[in-house]
């Protein structure tokens, strides 16, 4: 590709512009490409998503600034028997579902703020802020709440598709334990196991993810003939795809795709993500929607649990918790 040549988006984007001030028409055709996208490959893009790159860039500034803090430093925030939900993971702590091999990643939990002792949070756990940088908690906080507000127009579009009240879904999430992942993908190190990469293939275990446009490549989604496609989010777009737990309540109508972080062609690139995982409640019953079971042949293929347990059973799978 030429120089100056503009790259184009591999995968389907929605004007989410047009959810707000559209037509009618419009608010149709972003249901019916969400919904497409979803079925199809589990990966869309979005523009025009209300959320200011301002807010974005200011949260990768501090996360930046964290992840360069002394190793001890940052391990005072990790959370002894915490799964990892909140506060700091150490590097080669976690690994993918189906692989031994640690990923070469750290990474930092913002969840949901609120009081403690508010009842409407019971169960859930309360956030953790490191004593620096000092914008650390206000930039994070701000972008959790503008992906928040995206998420919750998104969930209802897809709602819609599923043939399901326009609120059902948002609902699920409302109060959900929903996680802003501040992720550091250091140089890679000569040591590190041999099967090691940034992210081993994986599914996302939560309804949906919203990524923020991270500072380098690496992504890349499983396709049906078994090659794997690049993922990038021009300037501006934010990249949507859909985990186990929507894949679960739709009977398999909506796809968790597998995808991956590669490691880079140079191994001294570090990398910066920040992932928004959209979780229902724990008491969330995953089973299968009837409206859904009618779109897929009839029969029920994955069985009757709650959102809670799903998570946990996960959380093992990875090595974050334990039995």
């Amino acid at each position: 590709m030429p120089a100056d040549a503009t790259p184009s988006q591999t995968i389907p984007v929605i004007d989410m512009g047009a959810w707000e001030h559209g037509t009618a028409n419009d608010r149709a055709h972003i249901v019916q490409t969400i919904g497409d996208a979803l079925v199809d490959i589990g990966f869309f893009a979005i523009e025009n998503h209300g959320v200011d790159r301002a807010v974005i860039d200011r949260a990768y500034e501090v996360t930046g600034e964290f992840f360069a803090l002394p190793g001890a430093e940052k391990l005072r925030w990790a959370i002894p028997d915490g799964a990892g939900q909140r506060g700091y993971t150490g590097f080669g702590r976690e690994h993918a579902k189906d692989s031994q091999a640690p990923d070469l990643k750290e990474f930092w939990h913002v969840g949901r703020q609120f009081e403690p002792g508010d009842s409407a949070f019971a169960g859930m756990r309360l956030n953790v802020w490191p004593e620096g940088p000092d914008s650390f908690r206000p930039a994070l906080l701000r972008l959790y709440g503008a992906l928040d507000q995206l998420a919750a127009r998104l969930l209802e579009a897809t709602s819609i598709y599923i043939d399901e009240p326009p609120t059902y879904l948002p609902s699920t999430a409302d109060r959900g334990d929903t996680i802003l992942r501040l992720i550091h993908y250091p140089p890679v190190p000569a040591d590190r196991h041999p099967a090691s990469v940034r992210a081993a293939a994986h599914e996302d275990i939560n309804l949906i993810t919203i990524l923020c446009e991270a500072t380098s490549g690496g992504l890349e989604l499983l396709q049906h003939d078994g090659s794997w496609r690049p993922i990038h989010a021009l300037g501006g777009q934010l990249i949507v795809d859909s985990g186990d737990m929507i894949q679960h309540l739709t009977n398999g109508l909506l796809r968790s795709t597998t995808h991956r972080v590669v490691n880079p062609d140079n191994s001294r690139e570090r990398r910066y993500s920040l992932p928004f995982f959209v979780h229902p409640r724990a008491d969330v019953d995953l089973t299968p929607r009837a409206t859904c079971v009618r779109r897929t042949g009839g029969r029920e293929r994955y069985r009757a649990l709650t959102a809670g347990q799903f998570l946990r059973q996960r959380l093992q799978e990875i090595g974050l918790a334990t039995d």
